[in-house]
């Protein structure tokens, strides 16, 4: 992708084409990214704002109507005020279809335009704005999420991980750590958990089964051997007594989180 500074101030989002270095442009906002779709088969419908298109979308924009209106595939990144890259969706078929004047600045456009794009979870631009202003500081600021926007605060945990730890690597190995089990109520309240847990505020370490399993092999946070201490185990075990939808095996999910966990050398203490 091009350098961030080509977005200018004030841009939160630039777009450019996942086949070459062709940079579409950038944009103040983008209304409707994040928006619940009424229907998963449903294209998105997003209105970007102050946008000052180039390449492929400025093409797409000279051909408003028309069979070939569609620029392709892109990348659409979400900026920090400094403009760098906090992370970024892959986007397809992105189109404009229609475009206006815009009042965040002279000869800035307001471009509606549609396109697919499965990451960008209704709920998760609350975590962005976070770690945008730098306000993601503190463990637990995920206790008072729905479970739908725990969901989308973990993509958000995974999208930015990169830029929040700009290459850090693992802590050595036979460290201690805490899991604190009182807010674990569900498969994604434990990640979020053990993500703070491995990274501190806002931390990744997995988001289902087969992600922490990748993660205990290295290169996320933690290598193992370590020991991970479990407090409130007896309240986590009740809650995740069902076994995991995601797995054909009646294990309650609780036993599949051990299973995993101590498979790749993590000694749990459940306290």
């Amino acid at each position: 992708m091009q350098a961030a500074d080509q977005a200018g101030e004030g841009q939160r989002y630039t777009l450019a084409s996942d086949e070459d270095d062709d940079f579409w442009g950038s944009a103040r906002g983008a209304e409707g990214l994040f928006a619940p779709l009424p229907d998963a088969e449903d294209a998105r419908r997003v209105r970007l704002e102050g946008c000052l298109p180039q390449g492929g979308l400025l093409k797409s924009l000279g051909r408003i109507g028309g069979r070939r209106a569609t620029a392709g595939n892109a990348w659409l990144a979400l900026l920090d005020d400094d403009g760098a890259t906090m992370g970024s969706y892959f986007v397809s078929e992105v189109t404009v279809v229609d475009a206006e004047p815009s009042a965040r600045g002279t000869g800035l456009l307001d471009l509606t335009v549609t396109l697919w794009c499965g990451d960008a979870l209704p709920g998760a631009e609350r975590a962005w704005d976070l770690i945008r202003t730098g306000r993601l500081n503190r463990t637990g600021m995920w206790h008072g999420l729905t479970p739908e926007d725990r969901r989308a605060w973990l993509s958000v945990t995974l999208w930015s991980r990169e830029y929040r730890h700009r290459g850090s690597p693992d802590a050595s190995a036979g460290r201690v750590l805490t899991l604190d089990g009182r807010h674990v109520v569900d498969e994604d309240s434990f990640y979020c958990a053990l993500g703070e847990a491995v990274n501190g505020p806002g931390g990744y370490f997995g988001r289902n089964l087969d992600a922490l399993d990748d993660c205990l092999c290295g290169g996320w946070g933690a290598a193992s051997p370590f020991t991970l201490h479990w407090d409130s185990s007896t309240e986590s075990r009740t809650r995740l007594s069902e076994p995991s939808p995601d797995y054909d095996r009646e294990t309650p999910l609780f036993g599949l989180l051990l299973e995993i966990l101590e498979g790749r050398g993590v000694s749990v203490v459940l306290r």
